[in-house]
């Protein structure tokens, strides 16, 4: 017995330690082994691997004398902060991290044992697509991987971490997860390379140019998190799931802060302008309302128009989507709606309440906005908000114009509170635009016509925009100091704690898509 354990020790040294030369060329592609990225997101001493001797059963075009151990991927089970994750781990050494059947069924048996345990699932992305060696039954493995990215989505929060290429069809797993973190140089995703793209269109172009980390992150939108190392971005995907709950059966964590909840905000009433027309950082709002003014951005290079933050209220989490008047004055458009409705379906799925901070001017006009679809892309935001049963609270600073207004959560669409500052401005338009159409053929025939446009705005501002017009009328809950912000707001949190809400019963919703 005692020379079987030996044996066994000295493979299981085998298999950890790997080729040295395949170790030393991932190195000096400035990238991690898979092992050393799944130390970095583990905590010390608790990742447990699960068939590490596993060995591919595949013949032909030389596959039958090449048969590592692993075949080339690492799945198990450790803690993050204390708390159960899984992964998966791509490993290039070996067969380049190519999927094969046997790498696709452990792929496969622990994305099922995550589901089962309720436990987050971390992939660690590093592999060159299909295995070609296995044909069509390499091919099938993604299938699999496909229906149970699908089966775990609102269930358990899925991350994806693109630490090297993901070409074809493997490309839609990460899509298909909650949050997707790239780093930069190292990570690319694309459906067809730059091989492909010249050949076909004649279009030169690099892969960092085609599908690079700063592509996804402002242009294309399919990643969340960008990072310069791999140490940085695994440190980010480790205080992310400190945020988050295990599953959609839990609450997200609560943690206590000495933040005081009833701390005043006396620094909005000056950070604000209330003139609608000047611009400023919603960033600056966020941080002085939420604990110690930290948070965590989603998309921070994507349609900034709209911020879409994950902070703690008073120790609890809180989803906040914002209007960002420093880009494009704040206006929604297609790829804004797209944005902040997909927040608002996870943060609904994992029970982390939202909260709105409004200052939108409309929807954004013009002939590209409407061809590419900007109705039904802001339809998208609208029924992401009327389908959320989490507590829901909207804030409006300044203006909150048309349909945009009802859009941003307002409470003719189950918004649970609404307050307002004394600055808001809440109506279908902005007085000029509502003036011009309202009285324009008394400004027309006027010796004056600008001074009785003038006169018709002040008077039109005066009757239907004045910032308690929508109190009066029930639309707005209160209007509020906006040195007393962070207190209402964490009280309100703190009442709608226990908020519970029934969808009538169906199979599922039909989104727009």
């Amino acid at each position: 017995m005692r020379d079987r354990v030996e044996e066994l020790r000295g493979l299981r040294a085998d298999v950890r330690s790997g080729d040295l030369r395949a170790t030393e060329a991932q190195h000096a592609k400035g990238k991690l082994t898979a092992r050393e990225r799944i130390d970095l997101l583990f905590d010390p001493g608790t990742f447990h691997e699960l068939e590490p001797l596993r060995r591919h059963r595949a013949q032909g075009f030389g596959l039958e004398a090449k048969k590592p151990h692993t075949d080339g991927v690492i799945v198990g089970w450790g803690t993050v902060h204390g708390r159960t994750v899984f992964t998966y781990a791509h490993d290039f050494r070996i067969f380049g991290g190519a999927l094969g059947e046997a790498h696709a069924q452990k792929i496969h048996k622990i994305m099922d044992m995550a589901i089962a345990a309720g436990a987050p699932l971390v992939s660690l992305n590093d592999g060159a697509g299909a295995r070609i060696q296995e044909g069509v039954t390499a091919l099938a493995g993604y299938g699999g991987i496909f229906q149970r990215n699908t089966r775990a989505s609102g269930v358990i929060p899925q991350i994806s971490v693109m630490l090297g290429p993901c070409a074809g069809g493997a490309a839609y797993s990460p899509a298909l997860t909650d949050f997707v973190f790239m780093v930069r140089e190292t990570s690319q995703m694309f459906i067809t390379g730059p091989d492909v793209v010249q050949a076909v269109t004649g279009e030169k172009i690099t892969q960092n140019g085609l599908g690079g980390a700063d592509v996804h992150a402002g242009v294309s939108g399919v990643s969340h998190f960008v990072h310069d190392d791999e140490q940085s971005c695994i440190e980010e995907v480790r205080f992310l799931l400190s945020l988050l709950p295990q599953n959609n059966r839990e609450m997200p964590p609560v943690v206590v802060t000495d933040d005081p909840a009833d701390r005043r905000n006396g620094s909005l009433l000056s950070l604000v302008p209330v003139d609608g027309n000047r611009p400023y950082d919603m960033r600056k709002v966020i941080e002085e309302i939420v604990d110690h003014g930290e948070y965590l951005e989603v998309h921070e290079r994507w349609a900034t128009n709209v911020l879409c933050v994950l902070a703690r209220l008073g120790g609890r989490l809180v989803g906040v989507v914002a209007s960002q008047p420093q880009s494009l004055a704040g206006v929604l458009d297609i790829h804004s709606s797209e944005k902040a409705a997909g927040f608002v379906q996870f943060c609904d799925a994992f029970n982390i309440p939202i909260v709105t901070l409004v200052d939108v001017p409309g929807f954004l006009p013009g002939v590209d906005q409407e061809h590419g679809g900007i109705i039904r892309h802001g339809a998208k935001l609208l029924y992401a908000y009327c389908n959320a049963t989490v507590p829901r609270i909207s804030l409006i600073l300044r203006k909150a114009y048309g349909g945009a207004y009802i859009v941003m959560d307002s409470r003719s669409i189950g918004a649970d509170l609404s307050y307002a500052w004394p600055t808001n401005e809440i109506a279908v338009m902005g007085a000029e635009g509502a003036a011009n159409v309202i009285f324009r053929r008394e400004i027309n025939g006027a010796e004056d016509p600008d001074a009785t446009r003038a006169q018709l705005v002040k008077e039109y501002t005066a009757e239907l925009m004045h910032p308690y017009y929508a109190a009066e009328r029930g639309l707005v809950d209160d209007v509020i100091d906006p040195a007393e912000t962070r207190a209402t707001l964490i009280a309100a949190l703190e009442m709608l704690s226990t908020k519970h809400a029934l969808l009538p019963s169906r199979k599922h919703g039909n989104p727009p898509q």
